[in-house]
């Protein structure tokens, strides 16, 4: 009897550190998240990660759209749907949301979001609004004050990521009112500047269909944006693009050139695609990159220092669906060398959708935060080696 029950003991020890295979030790696997109700109900037990990293929800955040941190630590969010703008608190720093407010009410898809001097900026349609000394009143938020209401009105492609540049100007896209079109006023198609008091605007970049997020070089402080490719093409062109504007008054091609190598249809006539700035890289068809961050953190492995993370918000137009991941783009120089997938599982087989990644940004303590507009939620990718 005692020599059945040390066997039995010494069989399950080994089943125990072996994996439960008699051949050897289990092979290694891409993380998941643990299957909590949590995971079940944002269905994070689906999503794939490199091996280290895990996944939890940071915040439930209704239309969860661009990203930018407060100087004191809130994450504020715009959306598109809500018309409304929110701060997260995560008070005691555990990597989960404690409180989320609503900061601004009744906008017209206050989809950006950026801070500068106590100030938060909010960008609505053609307007673009500042709440002063916002994170001393977050439970009872001041009035925006108007910034300007000179950016069009145009509510296709009106949505607008906005961003403080290194040169501290507030940077605004403009995207065409079409799916392709040549307008007359030069200043859609393009990504502006201006002085945080609304003067001076100018024109940064040309040639660009529809960019959802920018950023730049932690080091270089070169700017690198997303831009959205046109439809009506066929599934599989032209690419969405990651593009390289290390200086102003460069063009990029739109509405004549796509992906860098097409000559549009109707607009590219008589066009040269060498004229125009080809994408650093192609992303893939339809697959709608948006926000868009340098890895600056230091939970993650030192490889991983300034890589891109890519959201790839995910195609509408594809007789087959594409993109709904979040990619990591790496850099030699001002080369991308390599683009590989670094959170998926968004999109599973049958073409079953459970969540868009939107935007994303670097947490103080070096994890991911990702938006979702889909779901409803901000993501928190950490790592643990």
């Amino acid at each position: 009897m005692k020599m059945k029950l040390l066997f039995t003991l010494a069989t399950s020890w080994l089943l125990m550190i072996t994996g439960g295979c008699q051949n050897g030790p289990s092979v290694k696997k891409e993380s998941t998240a643990p299957a909590t109700d949590e995971a079940k109900k944002y269905n994070l037990d689906k999503i794939k990660l490199p091996e280290g990293f895990s996944i939890s929800v940071y915040a439930e955040v209704p239309d969860a759209r661009s990203l930018c941190w407060g100087a004191k630590g809130t994450l504020f969010v715009g959306n598109n749907r809500e018309d409304n703008v929110y701060a997260v608190v995560d008070e005691n720093k555990d990597g989960k949301a404690d409180k989320v407010y609503v900061v601004a009410k009744d906008l017209t898809m206050p989809n950006g979001v950026a801070f500068k001097d106590g100030s938060l900026y909010v960008s609505a349609l053609d307007k673009i609004y500042r709440y002063d000394n916002i994170e001393d009143n977050l439970s009872s938020p001041p009035a925006g004050v108007l910034v300007t209401d000179k950016y069009p009105n145009k509510s296709h492609h009106g949505w607008k990521f906005i961003a403080f540049g290194p040169d501290g100007k507030l940077y605004v896209p403009v995207g065409a009112p079409c799916n392709v079109c040549e307008e007359k006023d030069s200043i859609f198609s393009t990504i502006t500047s201006i002085n945080a008091d609304g003067t001076n605007r100018e024109i940064y970049a040309k040639g660009i269909r529809n960019s959802v997020g920018f950023t730049w070089h932690p080091d270089t402080k070169e700017m690198w944006f997303t831009d959205n490719g046109r439809d009506l093409m066929g599934d599989d062109k032209p690419f969405c693009e990651l593009n390289y504007a290390p200086k102003k008054g460069m063009h990029f091609g739109f509405p004549y050139v796509h992906q860098g190598d097409i000559l549009d249809p109707e607009f590219g006539k008589g066009k040269n695609t060498k004229n125009y700035t080809a994408p650093a890289l192609k992303v893939g068809p339809h697959v709608a990159p948006l926000g868009l961050r340098f890895y600056t953190g230091h939970m993650f492995p030192t490889a991983y220092k300034n890589r891109i993370f890519i959201c790839e918000h995910g195609s509408w137009n594809r007789s087959k669906k594409a993109g709904y991941k979040v990619g990591m783009a790496i850099l030699e120089g001002n080369k991308v060398v390599d683009y590989k997938p670094f959170v998926e599982g968004f999109l599973q087989q049958g073409e079953k959708v459970f969540g868009r990644p939107v935007d994303c940004i670097v947490a103080a303590d070096g994890s991911l935060l990702i938006s979702d507009d889909y779901a409803n939620v901000i993501y928190r990718v950490s790592y643990k080696q």
